[in-house]
């Protein structure tokens, strides 16, 4: 067996029209976030760890923010291609924690859909919460979101 980490953190658009998708869902409503894909920051901590356990590295070297074709890339595709690779390295996965840290919007009506979608796709049940920043810093004064995830890997 062995265990990945994965942290993610992006800051909130300033663009009415970017969607906020966290754990693969839509959370309306609420102001998208900057990055290169769809910047949701949980897929991308669950994709850290998952490729981390399988010892393959970072999201940054296999969906590089430099490279176009991945602008605006669905978080979707990035976790299916990731445990595409994580199984051809001979991982399956055990199961997975994500922890999002957002002080706005909340997030509890949203988390068994995450939890749901996660799962999903990666094939293993993925546990999603949330928290907040209790007003401190970047994240506590809204000006990000950020998520930590950990996963367990076998190999098959």
């Amino acid at each position: 067996m062995r265990i990945g980490q994965g942290i993610d953190v992006h800051r909130v658009s300033d663009d009415p029209a970017r969607v906020l998708w966290l754990g693969l869902v839509h959370v309306p409503d609420a102001p998208g976030l900057v990055g290169h894909s769809d910047a949701d920051v949980a897929t991308h901590a669950l994709c850290d760890a998952l490729l981390g356990a399988a010892g393959l590295g970072d999201l940054g070297r296999h969906f590089p923010d430099s490279d176009p074709a991945f602008a605006g890339v669905p978080s979707r595709r990035l976790l299916e291609t990731v445990v595409e690779r994580v199984g051809a390295a001979g991982f399956s996965v055990d199961s997975g924690d994500v922890t999002i840290v957002a002080e706005r919007p909340t997030l509890a009506p949203y988390l068994t859909a995450m939890s749901h979608e996660l799962s999903t796709v990666v094939g293993a049940p993925i546990s999603v919460k949330a928290t907040t920043a209790e007003g401190l810093g970047a994240l506590g004064r809204v000006e990000g979101i950020a998520a930590s995830a950990v996963v367990l890997v076998s190999p098959s």
